[in-house]
């Protein structure tokens, strides 16, 4: 595949997000698409599963949407700079509890890391400072 080739698998699922389109996603992944979700902790195996969890988001954030700044390719990984926008409107489920909606916005910028099968994501480890987050809707850490 040519770098962008890469570039442009990388980038679909998180447009799929963007889009809330669960069965572009789903084909915008390997069927077990493993998601390394770092500040969670959370590692979810399997589109369905990952589409799931990623619902979970569009509930809580439902204007969330990824914008890229930079995008690096070597070999069949590919990096992504990016900056999440939303307004928390629903409730957000942590690890330990359930945050209803503030109503307040975030700007978290971000990176992903994919590797790139068959021209689709194999995994992606995606890192965010979980802490600003929190703090950006009025929540502690």
């Amino acid at each position: 595949m040519s770098q962008q080739s890469l570039i442009d698998a990388a980038k679909a699922p998180t447009i799929a997000y963007n889009n809330k389109n669960w069965n572009t996603m789903k084909a915008a992944v390997t069927p077990d698409f493993l998601y390394d979700e770092v500040p969670t902790q959370r590692k979810i195996q399997g589109a369905d599963q990952v589409i799931t969890a990623w619902q979970g988001w569009g509930t809580a954030f439902p204007d969330s949407k990824a914008t890229f700044h930079n995008a690096y390719s070597s070999g069949d990984t590919v990096v992504l700079e990016v900056t999440w926008r939303g307004t928390h409107k629903g409730p957000l489920q942590t690890a330990t509890r359930q945050i209803p909606a503030t109503g307040k916005a975030i700007e978290i910028r971000g990176c992903q890391v994919l590797e790139i099968a068959g021209g689709k994501a194999k995994s992606m480890r995606h890192y965010w400072d979980m802490t600003t987050m929190l703090q950006q809707i009025g929540a502690s850490a």
